[in-house]
């Protein structure tokens, strides 16, 4: 009798425990709202010759021409959007215009805006590779970036950089004037507004500022005004990275669509996953290998007008290309 006592305690607690676990599962791994993108093309590959890369770290969209960090190689390459190779610009140094490690991109007004991370600065140039001007200097100083890993502009041309080692996102005028920032300086955190090396931004079509919060594993979201919105990834976005739907282990890139989608770059978890502008996950795609549509270590993306996705795929020194379902 006292046997059979036991084990209906066992069963019952078993239960109990695995009702919890189905609890917290439906709590904290969401459903995918959409079918999956569809892989449609590669290329690149190892190497420093004309469309090949070294380390690709970053990519963004200008008409009909793709602009890609081949950061190693100190360089911007430019391509159609099929991925046949036009020109490429920039050489290694410290001098103006010249790169060191070029991240993560953005253009516009007809300008293209290089994170450059090794030499503290935002560089910018001509679409043709004509450099026009240099923004920053090495600090941790209001205007000033340690290892800057992406940027992004407004419409009025303010600056948005996510400042890596100095653990903030400056807000800045055309000219390099300080406007405000986000974070502490040099002062890592996991409650919000605080951020453990951010590695890039974006902005919605709506004016709200996405960063990609790289060590604690989550995006978080400011409102035009610069107030705290909302932040997601893992259970209450506190720095719990893992491999499931709407979870990240380390963001390092990020990129909006003009419906407001957020796609981000989830680079250990070798996928891209998409998500609503209030931050609910729709879908995720890409897995680890080096084959058709897998990623080792995806780094940056960027989606066209006609909802391309490219993603930057930096262990395999190359370009993917996806679409939307039916698209």
């Amino acid at each position: 009798m006292r046997r059979r006592v036991v084990f209906r305690s066992l069963v019952v607690l078993v239960l109990v425990f695995a009702g919890l676990i189905a609890a917290a599962w439906l709590a904290f791994v969401p459903w995918p709202k959409e079918p999956s993108y569809v892989f449609i093309a590669a290329w690149g590959g190892p190497g420093s010759d004309p469309g090949r890369f070294n380390d690709p770290t970053g990519i963004a969209l200008a008409g009909g021409e793709l602009f890609v960090s081949d950061s190693r190689n100190a360089r911007i390459q430019v391509f159609d959007r099929d991925g046949n190779f036009k020109r490429a610009f920039g050489i290694k140094g410290e001098g103006a215009g010249q790169l060191g490690r070029p991240m993560n991109l953005t253009v516009f007004g007809g300008e293209l805006y290089v994170a450059d991370y090794w030499n503290d600065r935002i560089e910018v140039f001509a679409l043709d590779g004509t450099h026009r001007r240099t923004i920053g200097r090495k600090g941790s100083g209001p205007g000033e970036f340690n290892a800057p890993g992406g940027v992004a502009v407004a419409p009025n041309g303010d600056l948005f950089v996510a400042d890596f080692h100095n653990q903030r996102v400056q807000q800045l005028r055309p000219d390099g004037s300080f406007v405000r920032q986000w974070g502490t300086t040099r002062e890592r955190g996991s409650a919000a507004g605080m951020f453990n090396y951010p590695t890039d931004v974006a902005l919605g079509p709506d004016g709200t500022l996405y960063v990609a919060d790289g060590y604690n594993d989550r995006i978080q979201a400011f409102s035009p005004d610069g107030a705290f919105l909302d932040k997601w990834g893992g259970p209450f976005a506190i720095n719990v990275h893992g491999p499931f739907q709407g979870w990240f282990a380390t963001v390092t890139g990020l990129a909006v669509d003009r419906a407001g989608h957020v796609f981000v770059a989830d680079f250990y978890n070798n996928r891209v996953q998409k998500f609503a502008p209030d931050g609910t996950f729709l879908t995720a795609f890409g897995e680890p290998g080096d084959g058709a549509g897998q990623f080792d270590h995806p780094i940056a993306v960027a989606v066209g007008d006609d909802d391309t996705v490219f993603v930057a795929d930096y262990g395999n020194n190359r370009i993917l290309a996806w679409r939307p379902p039916g698209g």
